[in-house]
């Protein structure tokens, strides 16, 4: 199956990049994991994925400069349009891969599917999303530029939001966040993890830190770098 989904989340890049659209978008949740494989270089960095969804996240206003179908674009892979939800939020459904897009929800929030029009698509919005689109990188993935967010604000966002989700989903959020906070501050980076952190508001920070104790990981706050 891993493989099967490497090769296909392989082809997925290679055709939203040859449409000039993978641009506009950030490489959000669980498969950062295997792209962060590429940022830190190393063997040691793990980047096992148990999920089959792949988000795309969009900042509000869009940076696409073309326009395509993903319906389109995808329908000789046998991917199906799914909808999910009272309002439709669109998800591309493979029985190896889906794929799904999220933007920012902001002020009081909205259930309403976001429109992508320049995607033939719509996204859904979620809370805490600008934390991962605020700061990105790019890295090359088997030959295609691919962004994702910075690593650090990968982490703490995964550590604020790990409180909302399942328990089981929480851990493995709460897991993958310490994985790449030990990677940055093995790598000399650990500046970008404080960094991130002070400028968040204070409840954020309250957040991160009892998620951090919550892992039952001895002395895992302090890969805050804050004490």
């Amino acid at each position: 199956m891993e493989k099967n989904q490497y090769s296909l989340c392989e082809e997925i890049l290679r055709r939203l990049h040859g449409a000039g659209v993978l641009d506009g978008m950030v490489i959000a949740g669980s498969w950062c994991i295997v792209f962060y494989k590429e940022y830190f270089n190393s063997d040691e960095f793990t980047a096992t994925i148990r999920t089959r969804d792949i988000d795309f996240a969009i900042p509000i206003p869009t940076e696409f400069t073309s326009r395509i179908d993903l319906k389109d674009l995808l329908a000789d892979l046998g991917f199906l349009v799914d909808f999910r939800g009272d309002e439709g939020h669109m998800r591309f459904v493979h029985p190896d891969l889906i794929l799904e897009f999220l933007v920012p929800e902001r002020g009081r929030g909205s259930a309403k599917a976001f429109d992508i029009p320049e995607l033939g698509a719509n996204a859904q919005r979620l809370r805490y999303l600008d934390i991962s689109l605020t700061d990105t990188i790019t890295v090359n993935f088997r030959g295609t530029p691919v962004r994702l967010p910075h690593p650090a604000r990968f982490a703490l966002h995964k550590l604020i939001v790990a409180g909302r989700r399942s328990r089981e989903k929480a851990e493995n959020d709460r897991a993958q966040a310490i994985m790449v906070l030990r990677a940055l501050r093995k790598s000399g980076e650990e500046r970008s993890i404080r960094d991130v952190f002070v400028s968040m508001p204070a409840k954020w920070r309250k957040a991160i830190e009892c998620s951090l104790v919550e892992s039952g990981i001895p002395d895992a706050i302090l890969l805050l770098g804050t004490n």
